[in-house]
């Protein structure tokens, strides 16, 4: 049982029969104890003829998957299996970052009739939603009490990365086919294979001229060149404690999820197999064999629900998860913090193993230099000095990769996934991949 605020008004609308009872010369106590029993009468007999709730049927449809932050609509569906009017309200238990709006939605439904509820969420957390249930009120016929119950009906949404790096995306493949030899600019590297003949235009390499070619016909003919498909990109995917940290408006695990979906989404295009493990002691996502058009929806429905762990990673046994997914030499990303050289002694030590039988890149997300104003106050000048030292810090682990035959790359979160994706192009272009 509830009451509404029509009930606490009714008590009140009572003084003045009270007062006029009172100069009558009846007890004012009396009077307006009398009044507040005759309320509360009204009050339990209008919740014992409200329409029992339990005579309700719920049924939910929701999308199973979503964006961060994109809008999504799901369904409540109420149906009325009394013999009499259902009239109330119903609130749908999705959790905050759901982003459902807090308004309780009105129900009349007549006997036997439905009545299909929409509630708009946009999602701020990645993740996995739920709603286990409902909540229905129903009101009794002078609207002073009712009945409520909550009914149980569960929907669940997985919402996945945002995948905001695809912007890079078309600047990259642009570049991607003129490595291909899909334009007139041609590269030749040690990793590189012969495509094909075409006619030679001015401006193009003359040492890529095929002079048997030429003899052979009345133009002349020039070789093009294509970086080498079927190559084996891993993506290691840091999840222990440092990729809690925020960087920018999120944790720097997203900005790794950016750099491994866009980095993912132009190897595929370029013919090359990728393979994605997420690691702190134990992995927690990994993808592999799965090429074409279907990484990508196995890479974000992977990373969904994957959460930083505030324990410190095991990089031999991450190591080794990356050594399992393949047996041939390839190109190693390892998306992880650089800015602690007391934190990262342990993958310092790991990393030399890995990187004499593959070609090994470390990107990490850091914040944007700070710039003081002329009206610093000594917050403002302690929040520099703390930068300036992470800055020193991050450059003596970024020394101590070079030494151990890795190449370390950092930038914002807005700009780690295209430095990564560019290096990628580099490494097709150079023939180093």
């Amino acid at each position: 049982m509830y009451l509404t605020g029509r009930l606490p008004l009714l008590v009140a609308l009572g003084a003045l029969p009270v007062v006029l009872l009172s100069l009558a010369g009846i007890s004012a106590w009396a009077a307006c104890a009398g009044w507040i029993v005759l309320c509360a009468a009204l009050g339990v007999a209008d919740a014992a003829l409200a329409t029992n709730p339990e005579r309700v049927r719920v049924s939910r449809s929701a999308p199973p998957k979503a964006r961060l932050d994109e809008s999504v609509v799901t369904t409540v569906t109420v149906t009325n299996l009394a013999t009499r009017a259902l009239r109330g309200r119903l609130r749908d238990a999705w959790q905050p970052t759901a982003g459902a709006p807090a308004e309780r939605y009105r129900l009349t439904i007549p006997a036997g009739e439905s009545r299909t509820i929409t509630v708009a969420l946009r999602p701020r957390r990645r993740g996995e939603l739920t709603s286990q249930f409902v909540v229905v009120r129903s009101d009794g016929p002078l609207r002073l009490a009712g009945r409520q119950r909550r009914l149980d009906s569960v929907a669940a949404i997985r919402v996945l990365p945002p995948f905001t790096s695809r912007r890079h995306l078309p600047s990259r493949l642009a570049r991607l086919r003129e490595l291909d030899g899909n334009t007139s600019v041609q590269v030749r590297g040690q990793g590189t294979e012969f495509d094909s003949l075409r006619e030679y235009v001015r401006g193009d390499d003359v040492r890529s001229i095929d002079w048997r070619a030429t003899a052979r016909s009345s133009t002349t003919m020039l070789r093009t060149w294509r970086p080498e498909r079927d190559r084996h990109v891993v993506i290691l995917i840091d999840t222990g404690r440092t990729s809690a940290a925020r960087v920018g408006d999120g944790v720097r695990l997203d900005a790794a999820m950016e750099a491994a979906l866009l980095l993912a989404a132009l190897a595929t295009r370029a013919g090359d197999h990728v393979h994605l493990v997420m690691f702190d002691r134990v992995a927690r996502a990994r993808v592999t064999r799965v090429d074409g058009a279907a990484l990508l929806p196995a890479l974000v429905d992977a990373m969904a629900p994957v959460e930083a762990q505030l324990i410190d990673t095991d990089w031999d046994a991450a190591f080794a998860a990356v050594r399992a997914l393949t047996s041939r030499p390839s190109l190693v990303v390892v998306l992880t913090a650089q800015d602690a050289t007391e934190a990262a002694r342990g993958f310092l030590g790991s990393l030399p193993g890995l990187a004499q039988r593959s070609h090994v890149l470390v990107g990490a997300a850091s914040d944007e230099e700070i710039a003081l104003s002329a009206r610093a106050t000594a917050e403002d000048i302690y929040r520099q000095a703390a930068h300036e030292r992470t800055g020193l810090d991050a450059a003596r682990v970024v020394s101590a990769i070079a030494r151990a035959g890795a190449e370390a790359i950092s930038a914002s979160p807005e700009g780690l996934p295209p430095r990564i994706a560019d290096r990628y192009l580099d490494l097709k272009a150079q023939g180093r991949l």
